[in-house]
């Protein structure tokens, strides 16, 4: 998948500036899609240069002019496009911290299970983020209520996606830092 698909479903929200669509990617998307600002800004120049979205230039005093995007006719036809293809295989995960722990044995358990500790900090505020934004996006309807009426279900589905995908990696990041301790303290006491 090409970033540009994830920039055409965060627009699907409405117009945005390039500023409002970076940081609105880490609480729409990033769940299931990563990118830089500069990412964004490059793509959005290229999608503008071949029709996929359209610039409104906001004047602003004392600030830069703020250009907004919105989809066109044809960044419409570009997602429809999208979603017809065939998905292929699922994504593999590339994470240089499960090759740490695939070897953590060989030495420097401690050093992984502060990696492991800090990956979790982070898990715990994302997860976080990701259930204040499901409140926020549920405004005190239950979840039934709110599928049955919103505009659109895709946002809050890919959310609870990464809700169980933040909890998972929680679970298995206490496993793995239980095991690696309990290692650490067999080998401190031979």
């Amino acid at each position: 998948m090409a970033l540009r698909n994830a920039v055409m479903a965060a627009l699907l929200e409405g117009e945005a500036s390039g500023y409002d669509l970076a940081k609105g990617f880490d609480a729409s998307v990033a769940n299931f899609w990563t990118a830089t600002p500069q990412q964004l800004y490059r793509e959005l120049d290229r999608m503008e240069r071949e029709g996929l979205v359209g610039t409104r230039v906001v004047r602003q005093e004392r600030r830069p002019d703020k250009r907004l995007f919105s989809l066109t006719d044809a960044g419409y036809a570009a997602l429809r496009a999208f979603l017809a293809e065939p998905i292929g295989r699922p994504t593999a995960i590339r994470d240089a911290l499960l090759v740490k722990v695939q070897c953590a044995d060989v030495g420097e358990l401690d050093a992984v299970r502060a990696q492991l500790a800090e990956r979790l900090e982070w898990g715990r505020a994302k997860l976080a983020r990701y259930r204040r934004l499901r409140e926020r996006l549920l405004q005190g309807r239950d979840e039934a209520e709110y599928l049955a009426t919103a505009d659109r279900a895709g946002p809050y589905l890919t959310l609870l996606r990464g809700i169980s995908f933040e909890e998972e990696n929680l679970r298995w990041g206490e496993t793995a830092l239980r095991v690696l301790a309990a290692r650490a303290s067999a080998i401190s006491d031979r």
